[in-house]
């Protein structure tokens, strides 16, 4: 298996799954392999980014609940809305309760219908509702909260894109991603990335440690029981897919950190 040097995979993250000025050069398995692999470090950056601006407003004399709503907003923004709309749309055929090519075509539809909008509102009102009670009782938590979030929900995509996950159409950019990934590898994507939420966690005790890593792994497992529903139903993983393991990684991950 050929190894591409990291630029590339770089380019191909940042490119694919930001609004950031990065040019993507290649457009292959190899190149999406590396993309898929660095998916966490563009996740490291856009939760960098909204810790950044809901500490801001905290510092201006914000209340909790506005600096959490903007750091829900940035990483909408610097996704184009790609991942809520992938959750909208995921959320529209998993509920037609159509069969596979039905639900598929309805998904690629640029309406979102009644299932997408309720689960539309009940993420984002649990993300803004846990990221605000964490900001309340620390803005320290509350960043750590905001980044650990947004890398778990791109570890996810990382995960999803291991082999053996099937694309459910044959173009696309689920089509691009799908089974790029080696098993081993993405369990050591796994791996590091929850080692490095423990260490983040490191400063504020051992139970924050505990719970940084919890969330990671908590996140990892409930995006993988959607990942498993979604190959059982629509054949495959599709990009709206990916959009929806993501946004459904990130609340669990906020979710535990909130809890205790």
């Amino acid at each position: 298996m050929p190894l591409l040097p990291p630029a590339h995979g770089l380019r191909f993250a940042f490119g694919t799954l930001t609004v950031l000025p990065v040019r993507v050069t290649r457009w292959d398995r190899g190149t999406a392999r590396g993309g898929m692999l660095c998916a966490p470090l563009a996740g490291l950056v856009v939760g960098l980014c909204a810790a950044g601006l809901g500490l801001l407003l905290l510092l201006l004399g914000a209340s909790p609940l506005l600096a959490a709503v903007a750091s829900v907003a940035v990483p909408a923004v610097l996704t184009r809305g790609l991942h809520l709309d992938g959750l909208a749309d995921t959320a529209d055929g998993l509920g037609s309760g159509k069969p596979a090519e039905d639900a598929l075509r309805i998904m690629k539809q640029s309406d979102i219908g009644p299932f997408g909008v309720l689960t539309l509102v009940f993420v984002l009102l649990a993300q803004v509702a846990a990221l605000a009670q964490i900001y309340e009782g620390s803005w320290a938590r509350g960043a750590l909260a905001a980044v650990v979030a947004a890398t778990a929900a791109r570890l996810a995509l990382t995960l999803a894109a291991r082999a053996g996950v099937p694309a459910a159409r044959p173009d696309g950019l689920g089509a691009a991603v799908a089974g790029v990934v080696p098993a081993g590898w993405a369990g050591g994507v796994a791996l590091a990335v929850t080692g490095a939420a423990a260490a983040a966690g490191a400063p504020f005790g051992s139970y924050d440690i505990a719970r940084a890593a919890l969330a990671v792994v908590a996140s990892a497992v409930v995006a993988d029981v959607l990942l498993r529903h979604c190959v059982r139903r629509f054949g495959g993983v599709t990009g709206d897919v990916f959009g929806g393991l993501a946004e459904t990684a990130a609340t669990t991950a906020l979710l535990v950190l909130a809890l205790g």
